[in-house]
């Protein structure tokens, strides 16, 4: 790993922009290392070091096109940079469709009981309070789908972030429940019950063989700063 892989560019930022404003928008998604605005010349564009690329390829992901004060952000790795096989089979973030990040395990639970304006993102922040967390993604029946990186922080995460309060970034709270999960490829997996979810979707093929398959379809999110 290189820092290049942990560094991202953001351009389009509005003339009146702050080191703290940039800290704000890229926190949530992992430990920001530095911040270096350049709003001395021109128009104001920054760049962020993460301490992990998978933060750095999450917040590209999630913060590309994001609408701020009315500017929409241009988000990547500078060219030639970035983690080339965490997504997407190695496909290149910019052009790329926004969504949870996709590094998959086995040590998964499901969470219920979240608010409606509850994110991916704020799951996925909630969560790291038990450890590394690799997956997360919400379903519009308020619950979710957690995926640790190891089976020990998925443990954690049952005995101490069950009954826990969540925060969206909307400011709802509520107290969920944190279960263990079934393995993505298992008959009972929390996906063969929430096909129509935000994120999943069937396909035709699969309907005619009467044994659902998944392909996924990711969302955006464009929200302006409260």
């Amino acid at each position: 790993m290189s820092r290049n892989d942990c560094r991202i560019y953001v351009g389009n930022l509005p003339p009146d922009i702050r080191t703290k404003d940039i800290q704000d928008l890229f926190y949530k998604f992992g430990k920001v290392l530095f911040v270096d605005l350049k709003n001395r010349r021109g128009p104001p564009f920054a760049f962020v070091e993460f301490d992990d690329p998978r933060d750095a390829d999450d917040a590209v992901h999630a913060r590309d096109g994001y609408d701020y004060d009315g500017y929409r952000l241009r988000v990547e790795f500078p060219r030639g940079q970035g983690p080339s096989n965490y997504r997407n089979g190695g496909r290149s973030s910019r052009g790329s469709n926004r969504g949870p990040p996709t590094r998959r395990t086995n040590h998964r639970v499901v969470v219920t009981g979240l608010p409606p304006s509850g994110s991916w993102q704020d799951l996925k922040d909630h969560m790291r309070d038990a450890g590394d967390v690799c997956y997360a993604d919400v379903f519009k029946d308020g619950t979710g789908v957690v995926e640790f990186v190891k089976y020990d922080d998925m443990k954690y995460a049952l005995k101490k972030l069950d009954d826990s309060r969540f925060r969206s970034h909307e400011g709802e709270t509520a107290y969920i429940r944190v279960k263990e999960g079934q393995s993505s490829n298992g008959a009972d997996s929390p996906y063969h019950s929430r096909g129509r979810s935000r994120s999943r979707s069937y396909s035709p093929a699969a309907r005619r063989r009467g044994s659902p398959t998944y392909s996924p379809v990711r969302r955006s999110y464009s929200r302006s700063r409260s």
